[in-house]
């Protein structure tokens, strides 16, 4: 069987030339959403209050982190139910991508959050003030655990999705702060040195970058349709190309719908004829499992002397 690619380009015509898997649902992180937006909502009126109270940079700096992380976690859950929707005549993808949106901002919007509060630090290093040692330690006490657990319940789908982890990484990030902040009072009630409470806010906003830094590049490269990290172009070519009856492939194509299914589209060329459905199904089953590839579409070509448009590697 040949096509006609100037006719069909990248679509197909036969319910034989194509195959699709699909990956389950991501698990449901409505409750744990619902709780951590709870949960940190209260503290950020705690902590503002008592950062006012004990005219400490670092505390109310934690408050302004936390008020960014309740509205991280909002957009982090809005992508999720967006991406619940079912494709449309116009949206052929639904809108999973809008959780690739959703990791993105909320990388960029912490890293804001950040330069704000160091910018805040810095002003203050050069203007000290009296700061409330206890206060600040207990409040920010009370921040390690409203933070930690908020963190623990998203911990469990971090490392698949980096939508989660985005929430996991915002949540971690205030924990940190948070039991730097405690620190920060102890050391200002031993040695009665005000500044560093913001010494210590610039040191912890130093490793929040370095761990955001990873987050930002991934939701970038997720938003021009690069390979996932997770998955090796070369070994999923190198399969591909192995299959019984297949002499060669073009038009290879790995990119992510959503921050948990990848996508995949290539061209087979096969000169003993159409491998049949059968073949396909289980090619498909096989970059599920082996590579967590959920979405494959392949065109079969039968004829290696017809030149498709679409095989030299510059041409997408």
């Amino acid at each position: 069987m040949t096509h006609d690619h100037e006719a069909h380009g990248h679509h197909l015509d036969s319910a034989h030339q194509a195959s699709h898997a699909h990956v389950h649902a991501p698990a449901d992180f409505g409750r744990a959403f619902a709780i951590g937006m709870a949960l940190n909502l209260g503290f950020v009126v705690l902590e503002a209050v008592y950062g006012v109270l004990a005219n400490s940079v670092a505390l109310f700096s934690d408050a302004g982190h936390n008020l960014s992380d309740v509205l991280g976690l909002g957009v982090a859950w809005l992508a999720r139910e967006l991406a619940k929707r079912a494709p449309s005549t116009r949206l052929t993808y639904g809108l999973r991508g809008s959780s690739i949106l959703a990791a993105l901002f909320n990388a960029v919007f912490l890293l804001l959050t950040i330069g704000a509060v160091s910018w805040e630090a810095i002003h203050r290093i050069f203007n000290s003030a009296p700061v409330s040692e206890v206060m600040v330690m207990a409040v920010a006490a009370a921040g390690v655990v409203v933070n930690g657990v908020t963190a623990w319940l998203f911990a469990a789908g971090q490392k698949d999705d980096i939508n989660l982890r985005g929430a996991f990484l915002h949540m971690a990030a205030d924990a940190l702060v948070s039991v730097g902040v405690v620190v920060a009072g102890f050391a200002i009630l031993v040695t009665g040195w005000f500044r560093l409470d913001s010494i210590v806010s610039l040191a912890i906003n130093a490793v929040i970058v370095w761990g955001t830094w990873g987050l930002l590049r991934e939701a970038l490269a997720m938003s021009v349709a690069a390979v996932p990290s997770s998955v090796d172009p070369v070994a999923v070519r190198g399969y591909l190309a192995d299959r019984p009856g297949v002499i060669s492939l073009h038009d290879f194509h790995v990119w992510s719908m959503s921050t948990t299914e990848v996508a995949l589209t290539c061209h087979l060329v096969m000169p003993g004829g159409h491998p049949g459905d059968a073949f396909l199904h289980g090619l498909c089953e096989d970059l599920l499992r082996k590579f967590q590839i959920g979405h494959a579409t392949f065109q079969i070509e039968t004829d290696p002397g017809a030149a498709c448009a679409l095989a030299p590697e510059e041409v997408v």
